[in-house]
């Protein structure tokens, strides 16, 4: 049984104790890793996904993070003064072995899903989301009422769960993990009352 999977904007066709050298994932060695995006499971029963096929996994093992071969990119400019550019790079990439293709059941494996390097600051944005649910379900004050507080400060705020006056008041500027003036949490207070 074969699998086709996507990750890192690239596509990869694989079957159980292949190795691969895929974009880096936020994942360490030794790691169990799930690649929740197959695109086609093939075998004695050929699935095609629209796009994705609902249910299909392959699991992997993190052997190793390492760095891709050297990539050197030369420019010369001809009856240009001599003009020269070198630039190199190397790409960060995770070795993984592939151990297991699930044709139904992934969402209950339990095991963590494959998230690529980039995408790491994704997961904490489900907290922001919760406090603006919470902050809808009660009633946000206007804190660009304050004196010094922008569209862009009251977002940041929000964001960071504070929405009402009393919120901001309550706000201990020196010990603040959220850039607050002394003097927001004084106007603050006072419209509180």
């Amino acid at each position: 049984m074969f699998a086709v999977l996507k990750t890192g904007g690239k596509q990869y066709k694989v079957q159980a104790g292949d190795i691969l050298r895929v974009e880096k994932l936020a994942a360490d060695a030794g790691e169990t890793i799930q690649f929740n995006e197959i695109l086609m499971l093939g075998g004695d029963n050929m699935v095609v996904g629209a796009p994705l096929v609902d249910g299909a996994a392959v699991q992997a093992e993190v052997v190793d993070q390492i760095k891709g071969e050297k990539l050197i990119h030369f420019v010369k400019r001809r009856r240009k003064h001599s003009s020269k550019r070198t630039k190199g790079h190397r790409q960060q990439l995770t070795l993984i072995k592939v151990t297991d293709i699930l044709a139904a059941g992934a969402d209950k494996s339990g095991v963590k899903a494959a998230v690529g390097a980039g995408s790491v600051a994704a997961a904490p944005a489900a907290k922001p989301a919760a406090a603006k649910t919470e902050a809808a379900a009660g009633a946000a004050d206007d804190l660009t009422q304050i004196t010094g507080v922008g569209p862009a400060a009251a977002k940041k705020l929000a964001e960071a769960g504070i929405t009402t006056f009393a919120q901001l008041a309550a706000v201990d500027a020196d010990a603040s993990d959220v850039k607050v003036k002394p003097e927001w949490v004084a106007q603050a207070a006072e419209l509180a009352k």
